[in-house]
């Protein structure tokens, strides 16, 4: 049986803190495997490709804004039920409500800031990581 696979950003506000390696430890002491890594600097096209489900919502363009702000590390990840494992491990979008023990509860907060800095994005199912593992890792 393969092992499932996801993506995972450390998103700008992460790796501009340097939580990166922390974030790494985290996923692998849970016993997910990272099979690739990479630093990358995204340009508008490959976000608005990733975001396309919310292109026209109040936040779109913040969000893009956000996300081109600096470098993100993107992260392909790999386990048995991986997808459901690291947004679990990630905590709620909110990391004002996200659970201590996530990483959003024990190294997030509110900035007050027009969009939501939250560390960590992974994807929601598996047509949307095979989707978003193809925008970052072609």
């Amino acid at each position: 049986m393969t092992a499932e696979e996801t993506l995972v950003l450390v998103k700008p506000d992460g790796v501009a803190r340097g939580l990166t390696g922390v974030i790494l430890a985290r996923i692998e002491a849970k016993g997910y495997v990272v099979t690739d890594l990479r630093l990358v600097q995204p340009d508008r096209d490959r976000l608005a490709a990733h975001y396309a489900e919310h292109e026209g919502k109040p936040f779109y363009e913040p969000l893009l804004e956000f996300m081109m702000s600096g470098p993100s590390v993107a992260i392909r990840l790999a386990g048995d039920r991986v997808i459901e494992g690291f947004r679990s491990l990630a905590g709620t979008t909110d990391p004002t409500t996200a659970a201590p023990g996530t990483i959003r509860g024990d190294l997030g907060r509110d900035w007050g800031l027009a969009v939501q800095q939250n560390l960590v994005h992974g994807s929601d199912s598996v047509e949307s990581a095979t989707r978003e593992l193809e925008i970052w890792f072609s």
